[in-house]
């Protein structure tokens, strides 16, 4: 089976190259600026979505930005809604740090279908929760308890048990509006032990922060409300993280 998106991702973490993606929110989603911040980014991915869509047009949002770049457009879905066959890729996400069966399975049985005639690539994905300092929209909406910020050993066998379910990636997430990232210890733990790539993102609202996040082990980096705020940040972060010479 073709799977261009993954087999870029994975050849990426083969050779030691760090990725940046471009996280797009369709409530913030502008036709007159997202382009340029798209453009200005330098990124290597984009992902669309969000946890709770309020004013946003989720189809419309894939599609402009589908016209405006010919990056990989990803969906990071925050419901069974998000699903858009004008996107690449769509991250299968199952909230492994949770217990609520909603969405380790649930979910996933009905979109099944809708996936499949869909056609967009699926990349299965393990999401874990990060406690990041306060509650986020996606701990509230899933109604889980993220993981705490300093029981690195709890996120290490969490991502060891969703790699050997069979999942391709390790998304852990601090959440949108983060205000502490996850930390460099809990990020070199989860990595020396899982060999699949990893993405990190959450409160990442500068270059330096970024260039010891993909140090300490992340694959990917995802930069999302900070670049909105400021078109200069995520240009700032992708010079950072491509910066990292390949290999560490």
């Amino acid at each position: 089976m073709n799977n261009p998106v993954y087999t870029f991702i994975h050849s990426a973490v083969q050779t030691g190259r760090k990725l940046v993606a471009l996280l797009i929110d369709p409530d913030t989603f502008s036709p007159e600026t997202t382009p340029q911040l798209i453009a200005n980014s330098r990124a290597d991915l984009l992902f669309v979505g969000g946890s709770l869509i309020s004013k946003g047009d989720f189809a419309q949002t894939i599609a402009a930005v589908k016209k405006c770049s010919t990056l990989p457009v990803i969906i990071f879905p925050g419901s069974l809604l998000q699903i858009s066959p004008k996107a690449d890729a769509i991250l299968n996400l199952s909230l492994i740090s949770g217990r609520n069966p909603d969405f380790l399975i649930g979910q996933h049985v009905i979109a099944a279908p809708l996936l499949k005639a869909s056609k967009l690539e699926i990349l299965p994905t393990g999401y874990i929760l990060v406690e990041s300092g306060r509650q986020t929209t996606a701990s509230y909406i899933s109604g889980t308890t993220p993981i705490p910020h300093d029981k690195d050993d709890i996120a290490m066998c969490t991502a060891l048990a969703g790699e050997m379910l069979g999942l391709k990636m390790i998304y852990m997430d601090g959440g949108s509006g983060a205000r502490e990232t996850i930390s460099e210890s809990m990020i070199r733990k989860v990595k020396s032990t899982i060999s699949v790539p990893l993405i990190v993102g959450g409160g990442i609202r500068d270059a330096a922060t970024a260039h010891k996040l993909c140090k300490a082990g992340a694959d990917i980096l995802v930069v999302g409300n900070g670049a909105h705020e400021n078109f200069d940040l995520a240009a700032a972060i992708t010079t950072a993280v491509h910066s990292i010479p390949t290999g560490q």
